[in-house]
């Protein structure tokens, strides 16, 4: 992967350059994510989570206030600013120069966050198909936007995994929203995360996984979640809590194909495949 859009400018102008790639740990201000591991809601393990993340190599710390596994329970607006503003405040007054992704589909949330607290990145679900305000918000806020692709809300996603063509049809979702933001005079970077898991059944995902080059098109850094996801316990038989393996395994192959950040929740092992990718490459 070459050139300038692999670099997304984020605190105090410092530099996440994706060619590298870069890792994102996923922190859970929630009690029902479907990954008990990553749930967080007290001050002390939220900055314990945050402290060994950034230890471990995670150049990007997720915080997601609201758990979006399918079926999940709604939350409402007041309950999630109220986590991710509690969050944000105990982080940004230990760590006050990391670079931190939102993970909310709410505009407020993602104004709240940004201009409270000086959050670097809005990831957004629904790329702005949920709520309304969201694209006009980020457009605004003029920060970096993760922009994912999913069908639905996270309680009625796993009723829509009928497509045309698959990959086309996500395709030509993302340069549709992409042209949207782009009006709304958004100049800052894009990041294309394809979904995995989102309105998208098992082998969808693998078809998703093994045809991840084709997003390069849109010539944007392409962040990856797939961390103890159902295609890997659902095709080995196990649960979320032994999916780690399965998980680097994954990992090294969205490397392959093109990833420029996973989105992780065990940060440490991330770090490792993509240290040993860069090597093999090397060569």
């Amino acid at each position: 992967m070459n050139g300038e859009y692999n670099k997304i400018i984020v605190s105090r102008g410092k530099i996440i350059d994706t060619s590298t790639p870069a890792v994102m740990a996923i922190i859970n201000i929630t009690p029902d994510s479907f990954f008990a591991g990553s749930r967080r809601q007290d001050a002390d393990s939220i900055l314990s989570s945050v402290r060994n993340a950034l230890d471990d190599g995670a150049a990007i710390i997720d915080l997601g206030a609201y758990s979006t596994r399918p079926g999940a329970d709604t939350v409402s607006l007041d309950e999630e600013m109220r986590r991710m503003s509690f969050a944000l405040n105990i982080i940004r007054s230990s760590f006050p120069d990391i670079p931190i992704s939102i993970d909310t589909y709410r505009g407020c949330v993602a104004e709240m966050a940004v201009e409270e607290f000086g959050a670097d990145i809005i990831n957004d679900i629904s790329s702005g198909t949920i709520d309304q305000t969201m694209l006009p918000t980020v457009a605004r806020l003029q920060v970096p936007y993760i922009m994912m692709h999913m069908r639905g809300t996270p309680q009625t996603m796993q009723q829509m995994t009928h497509y045309g063509d698959l990959i086309p049809d996500i395709l030509r979702f993302f340069a549709g929203q992409i042209e949207r933001l782009r009006s709304l005079g958004f100049d800052r970077e894009i990041i294309i995360d394809p979904g995995f898991g989102f309105a998208k059944t098992t082998a969808q995902n693998f078809e998703l996984l093994d045809n991840l080059h084709l997003f390069q098109c849109f010539k944007a850094p392409i962040l990856v979640g797939i961390s103890r996801k159902t295609m890997i316990w659902e095709t080995l038989g196990i649960t979320p809590d032994d999916a780690l393996n399965g998980t680097t395994a994954l990992n090294c192959f969205a490397l392959d194909r093109g990833a420029g950040i996973l989105r992780v929740h065990d940060v440490k092992e991330a770090v490792q495949a993509v240290r040993l990718f860069n090597a093999l490459h090397k060569h």
